[in-house]
């Protein structure tokens, strides 16, 4: 028989032309069988958890390595080296706690998409080594976090950070400052020789007067957020301590620029930087950065960022010390559209769209409307679903043990782990979401729900919970649900639930519309408590989509729904605990961001009529649960001859 050597070595070489295969179908990226300089490291990637010194120091044993190319997000890398060996094949890597096997191909070319550059905000300097560590150790020392002084220096526990204030304390509740209420703490005495440094440098002309410390732990963030323009004159500096950090700037037409903060450097905002662009720390506990290359430092200019020297950076703990000079006088600067005191309004809603007249004007109005808005408010969103809905897990434990469940639309994934006895996938259009299923331990992927990439036919459940309310047409919402039951193997069921335009349906008003909820009243979805209504006789459906000149209107949420097709608000809010002050924590903006989320709400039967332009399924059952409709599907069974 043939030793276990030859068996290993050819399963390795079957994996590597599988994932060869693999690189070719979902990147493009085609490999040769002729040894060349280049080679592809498949599962070698960031995106794979791995960095690039983790790769390099197992890449080195092949020889001299010229370039190591990281893309961002990509579960690959691609190497150059005098005399590369393939022996890697099958190499196992352990990373973070995960193990990845690499395979590797040569290829003819390496793909090597350069950014363009990305010049800083207008405004903007960033000052490294501001300080040297013995003036961190002091600065991080003179920083008393216990808690016996809170009053004099205003310190708060946010949810997503600790906090304190000297000189004048920022308020969250109106993001402002008490001007007449100076706080018994100034700035510490510890601060000054760094902030006479700033003078001496010309980064400010005027000693500021109020210091707000934050500091941050592994995985935390602050939500994007211009300083209010009438509390605080032109010029903010923010020194970093500690761990290094991405600050994310972007510029209301959307450029987003990522700017590495590292430990001990000064960041300086003016003028356009500090008026017009927000800033903001996305929650997480790795960054992509450009890696720092040992042989030419000074050759990189820090704002030249290309793809092909990237790695990852793991967060650490991170003090931020930003200081700023109370404004007394209006702000007259030249942005008006974010300026409190020149009547910016507090939350400025975008002017609504209109409804979509083909597909191209859908898929545009769900990205911004539904897409985008679900990334930006995903960890607030998550923190508002945790309880999951009776009806749903009635659904879920009905079903047989082994069965293979789709939750297409899944959200934080509170139903994938409903059931221990299913075999549960879920996939969702928001990749920031899908981060929180994946951190919890689910099986979750990014997927648009029109195209889900699974056989058909391979499902013995689906469920799309809240979800068809969001396509723009009726083209798009059969498309839902054709694709629902294209998973589905013949005499596999489907549940959907959508948001009802009947709140009050049966005299009972939904818990959407009666409770006046105390905490976010604005963020309640229509769902709550279970109530049954099989079989409810279909009505003739009237069109109330009652549309301001073609615009889309702006839903006041927790009162009846007026049109069928809308905007509903969230107000994104870093969360409260019990006992904590009412406060918009975290926005330091004069607005509290609201994001618009489109919806079309169904009437009663447009569901069960929807699902009935679907061939080989019939509806099982309906019903009304607390603010929404709710169907059964069942696919057909294949006939038998």
């Amino acid at each position: 028989g043939e030793s276990s050597g030859t068996i290993e070595e050819k399963k390795v070489l079957k994996r590597q032309i599988k994932a060869s295969h693999t690189l070719l179908k979902h990147e493009g990226i085609s490999t040769t069988s002729q040894p060349t300089k280049s080679l592809v490291v498949a599962n070698g990637g960031l995106g794979n958890g791995v960095s690039r010194e983790e790769l390099s120091a197992v890449l080195k044993e092949m020889g001299e390595l010229e370039t190591l190319i990281m893309h961002p997000h990509k579960p690959y890398a691609f190497v150059t080296s005098h005399c590369p060996h393939v022996h890697l094949n099958g190499e196992k890597l352990q990373c973070g706690g995960n193990s990845v096997t690499l395979y590797l191909s040569f290829v003819d070319s390496v793909t090597c998409e350069e950014e363009a550059s990305v010049p800083l905000p207008e405004g903007l300097v960033l000052v490294e080594d501001f300080v040297s560590p013995e003036e961190e150790a002091q600065l991080l020392a003179a920083i008393d976090w216990s808690s016996a002084n809170d009053d004099i220096t205003a310190q708060k526990a946010l949810k997503h950070r600790r906090v304190k204030h000297y000189g004048f304390e920022f308020r969250y509740d109106n993001n402002n400052v008490d001007k007449d209420k100076p706080l018994p703490a100034g700035i510490p005495q510890e601060c000054l020789p760094a902030l006479e440094l700033c003078v001496r440098n010309k980064h400010i002309n005027i000693m500021p007067d109020q210091l707000t410390v934050n500091q941050y732990e592994s995985g935390q963030g602050i939500p994007p957020h211009v300083d209010t323009h009438s509390a605080f004159e032109d010029t903010i500096m923010s020194l970093s301590l500690g761990a290094q950090t991405v600050m994310e700037f972007r510029h209301p037409d959307g450029r987003l620029v990522p700017v590495v903060l590292p430990g001990r450097s000064l960041l300086v905002m003016k003028g356009e930087s500090r008026y017009l662009w927000t800033h903001g720390i996305t929650p997480r506990k790795f960054d992509t950065v450009p890696a720092c290359d040992p042989q030419s430092p000074a050759l990189t200019p820090p704002d030249v960022r290309t793809h092909s020297n990237l790695t990852l950076s793991k967060r650490g703990t991170r003090t931020s010390l930003t200081f700023r000079k109370i404004r007394h006088e209006p702000c007259r600067c030249a942005f008006p559209s974010a300026c409190d005191s020149q009547g910016a309004p507090s939350t400025s809603p975008p002017s609504p769209p209109s409804l979509p007249r083909c597909h191209d004007d859908a898929a545009q109005l769900e990205e911004e409307y539904v897409h985008r808005v679900y990334d930006a408010i995903a960890s607030h969103f998550s923190s508002t679903r945790h309880s999951p809905w009776p009806q749903v897990c009635h659904f879920l434990s009905s079903l047989p043990p082994g069965s293979v469940l789709a939750d297409v639309g899944c959200g934080n994934g509170k139903y994938l782990g409903v059931s221990t006895e299913v075999i549960a996938v879920g996939c969702d259009r928001s990749s920031a979401l899908i981060q929180i299923c994946a951190e919890r331990g689910f099986q979750a992927f990014v997927s648009d729900a029109l195209s889900v990439p699974l056989r058909s036919a391979t499902c013995d459940a689906c469920i799309s919970i809240a979800v068809i309310h969001h396509f723009s047409t009726q083209e798009r919402r059969l498309a839902a649900v054709r694709e629902l039951v294209r998973l589905l193997k013949p005499g596999g069921r489907a549940l959907i639930y959508v948001w009802a335009f009947e709140q009050e349906y049966n005299k009972q008003r939904s818990k959407y519309l009666k409770e006046q909820n105390k905490e976010h009243p604005e963020n309640h979805s229509p769902i709550n408590k279970a109530s049954e209504d099989s079989h409810r006789p279909v009505d003739n459906i009237q069109d109330v989509s009652k549309v301001t000149d073609g615009k889309l209107s702006v839903h006041t949420n927790r009162t009846s729904f007026n049109t069928q097709d809308l905007l509903v608000p969230w107000h994104l809010k870093e969360g409260k605990r019990q006992g904590e002050e009412e406060s918009g924590e975290g926005s330091e903006s004069s607005p509290v961001p609201v994001f618009h989320r489109y919806y079309h709400v169904f009437q009663q039967g447009e569901l069960e009529l929807l699902c009935g332009q679907v061939a080989g399924v019939k509806v099982q059952s309906s019903y009304h649960d607390q603010g929404n409709w709710c169907v059964i599907l069942e696919k057909d069974s294949i006939e038998m001859n």
